[in-house]
């Protein structure tokens, strides 16, 4: 079966191609149309499509619209009820609905030679569960949860897969969500709502849970695999901050007490699902399970032994989930994801031939990990461009800037580099076998989704990437899957002695990731970097103002 995944109804748009159960390729249609998470959550933009997600992964494949089996797309609005009746304040729900039910058209315009007959609507938090339980190794049997904002009608599921079937256990309709609250506390702490989500997780450490008794009145768990959680009056708890004005002490204050909140409330969640499940596996996915400081705490209180977290847990990853969702009822089985580069690629030929239009001048040195390591090691910031491009929201070393995290002036520096808040902490990339020697929390840790407390002796050596609270948020590095990474970690180990090097998006802020050559190149002319190490290719910022001056 040849499976195209849609996800476009709430944001992040994006789309995944399975065939005969394999995923050849996802993207989020940001990384093409560069505007952050693709669009706005709201209902007048309902209607917007992964147009060119959806284009070049049939590209990919070689595949046209007519060779399609299905299209999933990831709602279904014979699901959903009236936003008044669920206790939303959305009145332009409706508009929403209506874009949704009207998707099969709205695909086989977008998509020319499509028959409209071939889309199928899949619930959004199955397309989630199966984002997470069909795309996880060794989890053929196994628990799986889902929290986001909202669905159709809940914002929570908690099921279970036994082999090519996932079997819902449980759903907490709205207007109780996890979700919902923590975007409502996002914005109230002058962040952007559905999107900056993560700022709030980073400002929680910088804070005391003091306020946790009278937040526990209008968030906690019900004993039954569910939860209350809407109604919160935040500004009785500390004043709104303006996005421009400085963050106090009792807004850090907010942020740790509603963390703490929510990881106690995933903890009933999980132990309330493994008492039913008794499985050794869980799987994670929906925007909250990109919270990896709740993650770890799960992974290390929890009674599972196994948590695996989908890389695009956010709805990205529901363009992904759908098309498994729809292959193993269809008799494919889902192979598990071998990574998250998904994206697109280029050959070494074609990225030379971009950089000799650009007109840069540039090297192809003998080996371009050696090449960045010595840059690295003389604390030189690099921008890293190699490979097929991350499906989800963290660079794991295929888009990433790279930095000395033995310098504690490099966090701050990265931060200037990137203009966003100095609050916000960088990542630690290090070779597996490596990783339990400085970092304590769950191993191996690929795609960067829970965080690790780093070892008293290895902090004064990396400060880069210590956490004000002492910890880390990793990313290790198999040597077989991402030989390049863990080269270039080796000669710098090999030149400085510390088997760790910075790791964080290559973006700047209010930007998507680099995606493309062109971004890639945008991206170092526009910043203070210092080398751009496109595919075998290395690009000096000296030797582009060299070469200015000479002409």
């Amino acid at each position: 079966m040849r499976i195209l995944g849609i996800n476009a109804l709430f944001h992040d748009p994006s789309a995944a191609l399975v065939i005969d159960g394999r995923t050849v390729a996802a993207a989020e249609e940001e990384r093409f149309s560069r505007r952050k998470h693709g669009k706005r959550p709201v209902p007048f933009s309902a209607w917007e499509l992964p147009e060119q997600a959806a284009a070049w992964c049939l590209k990919r494949a070689g595949l046209r619209p007519q060779d399609l089996d299905a299209v999933a797309y990831s709602y279904d609005p014979a699901l959903a009820r009236p936003s008044d009746a669920m206790g939303l304040d959305d009145p332009w729900d409706h508009l929403r609905q209506t874009y949704a039910r009207e998707a099969p058209r709205f695909l086989a315009t977008a998509l020319p030679g499509l028959d409209p007959g071939r889309v199928r609507f899949v619930a959004h938090h199955m397309a989630h569960a199966a984002s997470g339980a069909f795309a996880a190794e060794g989890a053929e049997r196994s628990s799986v949860l889902v929290l986001d904002g909202r669905g159709e009608r809940a914002s929570h599921l908690a099921a279970r897969r036994i082999g090519d079937r996932l079997e819902p256990l449980h759903a907490q309709d709205l207007p109780h969500s996890l979700g919902l609250v923590y975007e409502e506390l996002t914005e109230h702490l002058g962040f952007l709502r559905s999107s900056d989500e993560f700022k709030v997780m980073a400002l929680a450490s910088y804070g005391s849970p003091r306020m946790m008794a009278e937040l526990r009145r209008y968030v906690y768990p019900t004993a039954d695999g569910g939860f209350h959680a809407t109604g919160v009056p935040w500004s009785e708890f500390c004043p709104p901050r303006g996005p421009d004005e400085p963050w106090t002490g009792a807004h850090a204050d907010l942020a740790a007490s509603a963390q703490a909140v929510l990881e106690e409330t995933l903890l009933d969640l999980v132990r309330w699902l493994h008492g039913r499940t008794h499985d050794d596996v869980l799987t994670l996915a929906g925007g909250v399970a990109l919270n990896c400081v709740a993650n770890s705490r799960i992974a290390r209180e929890g009674p599972f032994s196994r948590v695996w977290v989908q890389p695009a847990a956010g709805d990205a990853g529901t363009a992904l989930g759908s098309a498994l969702l729809l292959a193993a009822g269809a008799g494919d089985a889902p192979e598990p994801m071998a990574g998250a580069d998904l994206g697109r690629d280029w050959s070494d030929a074609e990225l030379g031939a971009w950089l000799k239009t650009a007109g840069v001048p540039f090297e192809r040195p003998p080996d371009i990990a050696a090449t960045v390591a010595q840059a690295l090691a003389d604390n030189a910031i690099v921008a890293w461009f190699q490979g097929r491009s991350e499906f989800g929201p963290r660079a794991l070393g295929h888009r990433s800037l790279l930095a000395h995290p033995g310098h504690a002036g490099n966090l701050e520096r990265l931060n200037d580099v990137k203009g966003r808040e100095q609050f916000r902490p960088v990542a630690p990339m290090v070779i597996a076998e490596r990783a339990s020697e400085i970092f304590d929390g769950p191993l191996p840790s690929p795609y960067m989704l829970f965080v690790h407390d780093v070892a008293t002796d290895w902090r004064e050596r990396i400060p880069a990437v210590v956490h004000v609270d002492g910890t880390a948020r990793i990313q290790t590095v198999d040597p077989e899957r991402e030989p390049l990474v863990a080269r270039m970690l080796t000669e710098f180990e090999r030149r400085t002695g510390l088997p760790v090097v910075v790791n964080t998006s290559l973006n700047t802020a209010g930007r998507p990731m680099v995606d493309d050559p062109r971004d890639a190149l945008e991206c170092f002319g526009s910043s203070p970097v210092d080398l751009l190490a496109i595919g075998p290719y290395a690009v000096r910022r000296g030797g582009i103002f060299r070469a200015a001056e000479e002409g």
